[in-house]
């Protein structure tokens, strides 16, 4: 199947990561439809279960039903439980929710952006009610986090557990059974309006460069992410998924070595 006839969803493409990749496909010659806050195809909030349906309906209503690919991008960084709405239960109701129009259509593929921050410290109880599906349990523990001055674990948090959800639903047969690869790509510091203001100040920046080594090429622009998003969700990839692809300029190997294998 040709680029110019594939059918992308995009959430988030109204700026950094997501706009990049939206804009790489259409150059591709795929029709996209982005989803976002403002400024897109679909007005979605997915801190909100209203939110979340109003993408799959929308998305269904332009689409006629059928999805080539999904690339989920939104998200936030705060230090607060939105974190955790947004990051984790809005990605994976747009991935649950557009899973049926994949599945109708051709050379199905999803993939949805963690962090390298799912490897850095983060809490457990927010990690498991997520995972579990409980919503109101996440969003409780995420704000004794912020309660107890650890509102800065949310970000990490909620990366790892969408990077687990994808290890865990991968494989199975709504995914691969229907011949549909899912995976994350976990990308280092990015320079984006969402982290802009924190490189802009010296010691803000010091504190996230050392969290987030990057000893190759340093940060990276959006338009360095996107050809990895777009080739996980191409007709090229065939076997590639459940898998958390580090597009980090090296930060994980220098934060974890070899200790993963």
């Amino acid at each position: 199947m040709s680029s110019s006839s594939r059918t992308c969803l995009v959430t988030g493409a109204a700026s950094g990561i997501g706009k990049a990749t939206a804009a790489r496909l259409r150059a591709q010659g795929c029709t996209v439809i982005g989803a976002d806050l403002d400024g897109a195809d679909i007005r979605a909030d997915l801190a909100t279960p209203e939110g979340r349906s109003e993408l799959v309906e929308r998305a269904r209503e332009l689409t006629g039903g059928r999805l080539d690919a999904v690339i989920a991008c939104a998200g936030v960084a705060g230090f607060d439980p939105l974190t955790v709405k947004v990051n984790y239960f809005g990605a994976v109701a747009t991935l649950e929710g557009l899973r049926p129009l994949l599945a109708a259509g051709t050379d199905p593929r999803a993939v949805v952006v963690s962090s390298v921050a799912s490897v850095h410290p983060c809490d457990t109880a927010v990690v498991d009610a997520a995972l579990a599906g409980d919503e109101p349990a996440a969003v409780a523990a995420a704000q004794a986090a912020v309660d107890r001055g650890e509102g800065y674990l949310l970000y990490g948090s909620s990366k790892a557990a969408v990077a687990r959800w994808v290890r865990s639903n991968a494989t199975t047969a709504d995914w691969a059974g229907a011949g549909i690869p899912l995976n994350a790509v976990a990308p280092g510091t990015v320079v984006t309006p969402m982290t802009a203001p924190m490189l802009a100040d010296p010691e803000t920046r010091r504190v996230v460069d050392t969290s987030v080594p990057m000893p190759l090429h340093g940060h990276a622009r959006p338009e360095q992410v996107a050809p990895l998003l777009t080739w996980l969700t191409s007709p090229e990839n065939t076997h590639v998924t459940g898998q958390v692809v580090f597009l980090d300029g090296g930060a994980d190997a220098v934060l974890r070595g070899d200790r993963t294998w």
